[in-house]
């Protein structure tokens, strides 16, 4: 009865301490070389870029506060959703937002090979591509879990990959008040932020974006007043200036 016990207690910490490691600290920070996630840029301007869509429930809501906001985002879809809802997808395409390659099945690909990485990012491609009609060029690996070689076979695909320097952890319902001051108090020029138009903790589908989208009115009115203008993440990698620090 002690082993068992001791067993148990031993998984509940376990889970606990990995629950907590995945809340409180952004594992997108351990492979990020060879990445873009800050963008080298003499002027103010970020990048609010969205992650699992499209979403049937939320991502037209998402659209709506962008509309609103008077701002374009950037959108990492995951084909198999694109597949699903291609109304959804089309409408973030027509209101001219970017979409970025997120996958076909939101899967893991730390330990891919270059054949299986290949056609993991052309057949989310040419989803997106024949659903919405955009070309991809960016692709945002699910969970930043990546290998170097895995990188420079996606970058001699033609590809960017593109992480992140500001994770809201919208995925864990914050309230939304304090998602945004936590950006706020650390945003700085050229930085791309994450948020989520779909998914929980065990899915990309489903979810609780409203805190995100009570989120983007609030966030887009207070960085506007610090100076920031929001782009997409193409626009923001044409200001970049190779002689600048970050």
């Amino acid at each position: 009865m002690t082993i068992a016990i001791n067993v148990f207690i031993t998984i509940f910490v376990l889970v606990f301490l990995g629950g907590a490691f995945c809340v409180f600290f952004d594992q997108a920070i351990l492979t990020r070389k060879g990445t873009v996630y800050r963008v080298r840029t003499p002027h103010k301007k970020i990048a609010l870029t969205f992650d699992d869509g499209p979403s049937p429930e939320w991502t037209p809501k998402i659209l709506k506060a962008l509309s609103k906001a008077g701002i374009k985002a950037t959108f990492f879809m995951v084909g198999h959703h694109v597949y699903n809802y291609p109304q959804i997808a089309r409408q973030v395409a027509d209101e001219g937002h970017e979409i970025g390659n997120h996958g076909y099945a939101h899967s893991v690909i730390l330990y891919y090979n270059s054949a299986e990485i290949e056609e993991e990012i052309k057949y989310t491609e040419k989803v997106i591509k024949d659903i919405t009609g955009h070309t991809t060029n960016s692709f945002r690996p699910p969970k930043a879990w990546l290998r170097k070689s895995i990188k420079d076979k996606i970058h001699s695909m033609g590809y960017n990959i593109v992480l992140w320097s500001l994770n809201s952890k919208d995925w864990v319902n914050f309230k939304h008040q304090f998602i945004v001051n936590y950006l706020a108090k650390r945003v700085k020029r050229g930085d791309i932020l994450l948020f989520h138009d779909s998914g929980n903790v065990l899915g990309t589908e489903g979810g609780d974006r409203s805190q995100t989208v009570l989120a983007i009115p609030l966030l887009v009115k207070k960085l506007e007043n610090m100076g920031f203008e929001f782009v997409t993440v193409k626009e923001l990698l044409d200001t970049k200036d190779e002689n600048i620090q970050v």
